[in-house]
């Protein structure tokens, strides 16, 4: 079983939460690739495919976006799971938080499995408007490493059914 990660990531996290998630499904005997979004010119020889998208003033991660699109037909032939990672507080935590217009419409025309949304990351030395604005006041880590490994869990045991 071949599983391909793939991110769209401006400041980090996301990238984070596709490692913790590859290595996850790794200790679960799957054989897992992790890259970013932007780099990956080819999804053929892989049985699921997961898209994750930081958040950006509730638009998801541009590249993303770009891979889904880029995608789309063969995405639809797979399985496909879905995340998000943004909110910089503990939101994300006690359940879902509903997926942004773009990740809603995606999950639908591509037939995704699922998708969770995780709390994001904002470095406190984070450069740019409105990055450095925002870091002022909310700097810190809201990425629930439990919450990654039980949603592994989810997906390792849903590519494992028949």
């Amino acid at each position: 079983m071949k599983v391909l990660i793939v991110h769209g990531s401006k400041m980090g996290g996301t990238v984070g939460l596709a490692e913790m998630l590859g290595e996850d499904l790794d200790a679960d005997g799957i054989d897992v690739s992790v890259q970013p979004a932007r780099a990956v010119g080819d999804i053929d020889g892989y049985d699921a495919v997961i898209v994750g998208g930081a958040l950006y003033a509730t638009r998801w991660h541009k590249d993303a976006r770009r891979f889904v699109k880029r995608h789309a037909n063969d995405l639809r032939c797979t399985h496909v799971w879905l995340f998000s990672s943004g909110p910089l507080d503990d939101s994300a935590l006690p359940g879902e938080i509903p997926p942004v217009r773009f990740v809603k419409k995606t999950l639908a025309s591509v037939g995704a499995r699922g998708h969770i949304t995780f709390g994001g990351r904002m470095p406190a030395d984070a450069k740019g408007f409105p990055a450095g604005a925002m870091a002022k006041d909310n700097a810190g880590d809201w990425r629930d490493r439990d919450q990654v490994l039980h949603w592994a869990k989810k997906i390792s045991e849903d590519l494992r059914s028949p």
